[in-house]
């Protein structure tokens, strides 16, 4: 005979009407709750990145790097470059549309004697509006001497903020702490985040966060991997700087992106974005941007 469903499948002992209703509230209460952050992700206007790196190697180069950008469709999707600080100054009036040149780290004590380093100040009279800080290449992976800790993070976001520009902020766990599995990878970005929790504020700052050990790997974290570390870091966000800020809050993914994987990673609900390597060097660029633009419609 065909079976036939039960309400009693879905809401309890239907002899027993105040658990019916119970459980009837309850079901409801998670399909508001879910249909409120689905609203809220879709709220959200995606974001791409590309950084260049210490790429090219030579200014003769930029020119092709930079029709790559332009031939992203921004309508839907905000987009950004950091091109390496030699060539900062000739990108800077080089997009026509909206890209923001966003250069890959500045210091927190201005102009002055401070041989090797980028300021704000010299950022906002080229008309640059942003700035990335706190990539794991910086912070010391890949054998690189780290040239920034978690404190100075914290003293340069405050300073990029207080100055009235906008900060791309990265986060990221090496493959040693991944193995130990997800509550590691977010007691880490738990760490990485602490000095900063009071300063986040979603029309100000974007968090980008890199698998250090998909990093120009071409090994990229699975979907829903993906999802549940952001979701994860959205959590941490709402518990220790508010509800508010972690629904506004876009976070990137960034770790081997490219235009054959953008499509499934921005289906998650939480990815709102990809900072990308190698692929912002290539024409598919334009393919990662539209891939999220489609799937954030």
């Amino acid at each position: 005979m065909p079976q036939t469903t039960s309400p009693a499948m879905f809401t309890g002992n239907s002899a027993d009407p105040a658990s019916s209703s119970f459980s009837g509230l309850r079901i409801a209460g998670v399909i508001a709750a879910a249909s409120a952050a689905i609203a809220m992700a879709a709220s959200r206007r995606p974001v791409v990145g590309g950084n260049w790196k210490c790429n090219p190697d030579a200014v003769s180069k930029l020119d092709g790097l930079v029709a790559n950008i332009n031939a992203c469709d921004t309508s839907k999707c905000d987009v950004y470059v950091c091109p390496s600080p030699l060539h900062v100054h000739y990108c800077s009036d080089k997009f026509t549309n909206g890209a923001k040149v966003t250069p890959q780290n500045c210091n927190f004590t201005g102009c002055g004697a401070f041989t090797g380093e980028m300021a704000v100040e010299q950022m906002k009279d080229m008309g640059i509006s942003q700035v990335l800080i706190g990539h794991s290449e910086r912070r010391g992976e890949f054998g690189i001497y780290p040239m920034d800790d978690n404190a100075t993070l914290a003293t340069k976001l405050k300073y990029i903020l207080d100055a009235g520009m906008t900060c791309v902020f990265c986060i990221g766990e090496p493959l040693s702490i991944r193995e130990k599995g997800l509550d590691a990878v977010l007691a880490e970005m738990d760490v990485q985040m602490t000095q900063i929790y009071d300063l986040l504020d979603a029309e100000k700052v974007v968090i980008a966060y890199e698998p250090v050990w998909a990093i120009g790997t071409g090994v990229t974290a699975t979907p829903e991997d993906a999802q549940a570390t952001h979701a994860g870091i959205r959590k941490l966000i709402a518990e220790k700087a508010s509800p508010a800020v972690a629904d506004a809050i876009r976070i990137q993914y960034g770790g081997s992106a490219n235009a054959a994987n953008a499509p499934e990673l921005s289906k998650q609900p939480d990815v709102d974005g990809f900072l990308v390597g190698g692929a912002s060097l290539k024409p598919e660029f334009a393919e990662i941007v539209k891939a999220i633009s489609e799937a954030k419609a």
